[in-house]
């Protein structure tokens, strides 16, 4: 059932990434029926149709096939004012950043797979990648932003970049700043537990980072970290961020921290400092 919720809640984020709320949704999945029962695949659909509740959003239907590894997603519709609309290619110099959700998913997912990551964390992960983004919509209604993307695959790192490329702007983050889901995720990059996409996101996207040489590795792969239905990243004006700031609190985002700052157009797209 957990899985179902998470990869729901992965694929609703993409319309309140964008202020909109989320109306109908299919389901689509492929199984593997001679490795998988049953009572699993039908867990599996059970999570994401409680995740379609909570949205609010009514689940359609959907379609199966066979898979030779297990696969679970939707295919989601929702509705926004033209007028009030979020993208991530809509940043002005001088804004704030600020990050809805803790950092460190992708590093703990394998911590989870080589039995390294403690119980504990692991149940923190999975409550916090079942969170929904509604945040995002609450926010566009508002008119208090414009511009906005979630963290994803391509982890903080990878969507910073389009933002700043979108929008002709560069930004400056404090990798100190960045939040995690617990202090053990820095344990689980010491004992290697850094994912194959997350290192490939390092590699693609240090061309365009500058990061000061007290910058460190585990900040980078921080940085880099492929994320599960991660959180908001936010593009906030400045006499709009008490508001923001109060509407993270009222819709109980996970957290709302301000790890940097957008600038004019620079040589590189993102400039990593360290303040510890």
């Amino acid at each position: 059932m957990l899985y179902g919720r998470i990869a729901a809640a992965n694929a609703l984020s993409d319309v309140y990434a964008m202020g909109g709320r989320p109306i109908t949704a299919l389901a689509i999945a492929g199984m593997p029926s001679d490795l998988v029962d049953n009572d699993t695949i039908r867990s599996i659909f059970q999570g994401g149709a409680e995740m379609c509740m909570e949205a609010q959003c009514s689940l359609l239907g959907g379609h199966t096939i066979k898979n030779p590894e297990p696969i679970y997603g939707l295919a989601v519709t929702g509705l926004v004012h033209p007028e009030r609309h979020l993208a991530n290619a809509h940043a002005k110099p001088g804004e704030h950043l600020v990050l809805t959700k803790p950092l460190g998913s992708g590093i703990v997912s394998t911590g989870i797979k080589r039995g390294e990551c403690s119980p504990e964390l692991a149940a923190t992960a999975s409550e916090l990648m079942a969170t929904l983004n509604t945040p995002g919509a609450i926010l566009a209604e508002r008119g208090l932003v414009h511009c906005c993307t979630d963290v994803t695959g391509f982890g903080l790192g990878g969507h910073l970049i389009e933002l700043c490329n979108g929008s002709q702007v560069s930004a400056e983050i404090d990798a100190a700043l960045l939040p995690l889901m617990s202090p053990e995720v820095l344990d689980l990059i010491a004992s290697g537990c850094v994912p194959g996409g997350s290192k490939k996101n390092l590699s693609h996207t240090e061309p365009y980072t500058h990061f000061a040489e007290s910058v460190s590795e585990s900040e980078k792969n921080i940085y880099a970290d492929a994320q599960t239905s991660g959180g908001l990243l936010i593009s906030v004006p400045d006499e709009n961020l008490t508001a923001v700031l109060e509407a993270l609190e009222e819709s109980s985002a996970p957290c709302a921290v301000i790890i940097g700052k957008t600038t004019e157009r620079r040589e590189k797209s993102v400039y990593v400092t360290t303040s510890a």
